[in-house]
């Protein structure tokens, strides 16, 4: 695990160096997070008419699945992190469900 995270830490550190516009990704990414996140606030106010979201929520719980495992195989990704990028999928479908 520490090799890991060492590889992981020299490659943020590369890539901040040489190519700083990179981490701009991070902040959609985060931003993407946020608007995904406000999108749920409709099913708790009412889970009825907002089906949509719950049933979208639980196709994106299945997806992480095959997306962890196969681009985290070519990525070469070690398969504890595949296994706990999977498990957002599992975990996250229990309060959908």
């Amino acid at each position: 695990m520490a090799e890991w995270l060492v590889k992981v830490s020299d490659g943020l550190e590369a890539t901040d160096r040489q190519w700083p516009f990179m981490a701009y990704g991070t902040d959609w990414l985060a931003f993407a997070h946020l608007v995904i996140a406000i999108v749920f606030i409709g099913p708790v106010r009412d889970p009825v008419k907002n089906i949509w979201v719950v049933e979208f929520g639980m196709i994106a719980c299945l997806a992480i699945i095959p997306l962890a495992l196969i681009c985290g195989s070519i990525r070469g990704i070690p398969w504890f992190w595949r296994m706990i990028d999977c498990s957002f999928g599992v975990f996250g479908i229990i309060p959908l469900a």
